[in-house]
């Protein structure tokens, strides 16, 4: 489903299926090899790559934020 008013962000695939052939840096998601948005030194990398599948999901054990052991 994507958002009918101009100009809003598109929406953000949760796991998609090749992010790295992507770059996610802005709304362009431009291939990872032919980015528009002038940034030419590397793609930015999917939530998914870096923190794992369940990158969304909140953190059941966390203390909350701004809280020290």
């Amino acid at each position: 489903m994507r958002s009918s008013i101009p100009g809003t962000a598109k929406k953000f695939p949760l796991n998609p299926r090749h992010p790295e052939r992507i770059c996610w840096g802005c709304d362009k998601y431009c291939p990872a090899l032919d980015m528009a948005c002038g940034n030419g030194s590397s793609r930015t990398q999917h939530p998914a790559e870096i923190f794992g599948d369940d990158w969304y999901e909140p953190d059941v054990d966390a203390d909350g934020p701004g809280r020290d052991g």
